[in-house]
């Protein structure tokens, strides 16, 4: 497993590169398709995230976690506060949105399963590297058999 250290670097290198490409994705594809593909890059990006602020939390619960803030702060929109703050301040729609839209939920739980089963596949590539196999398994033919036994009718020594 790589060091807490380089851990939280390829976290950080991911999360950049996820923003350039959610901005890409909320500047070049005007559709629905496009919007859900932002949503759900959205998702993966608070994934990213809430896996730099605690690197040693289960997948599951870093994408339960980022799921439950992508959900947050969706049904917050329906307080109106996003929207007038989006008015106010520019940018702030791309983090807070502006209005509640169902479908985004269903975007969000997209984006953070997808980033948390390939999280988990991941982590379990590199522990089977790290145990000295790329399946898993030990890596001689012998390890973890019994010890040999003298074939039966042979006089022990």
């Amino acid at each position: 497993m790589p060091s807490l250290a380089r851990r939280r670097a390829l976290l950080l290198v991911l999360a950049a590169a996820t923003v350039v490409v959610g901005l890409t994705v909320h500047e070049t594809l005007q559709s629905a398709a496009g919007a859900f593909a932002g949503d759900a890059l959205y998702a993966v990006l608070l994934f990213l995230l809430v896996a730099l602020v605690v690197p040693r939390a289960p997948v599951v619960v870093v994408g339960g976690v980022a799921f439950a803030v992508c959900a947050a702060v969706e049904v917050l929109q329906l307080t109106g506060v996003p929207a007038r703050l989006s008015a106010a301040i520019p940018g702030v729609e791309l983090v807070l949105g502006s209005t509640f839209q169902w479908v985004d939920l269903v975007a969000y739980a997209v984006g953070a399963g997808l980033a948390t089963a390939v999280s988990a596949g991941v982590e379990r590539w590199l522990r089977r590297r790290a145990a000295g196999s790329s399946r898993g398994a030990p890596t001689t033919p012998s390890a973890g058999a019994p010890g040999r036994r003298p074939p039966a009718g042979t006089r022990s020594r």
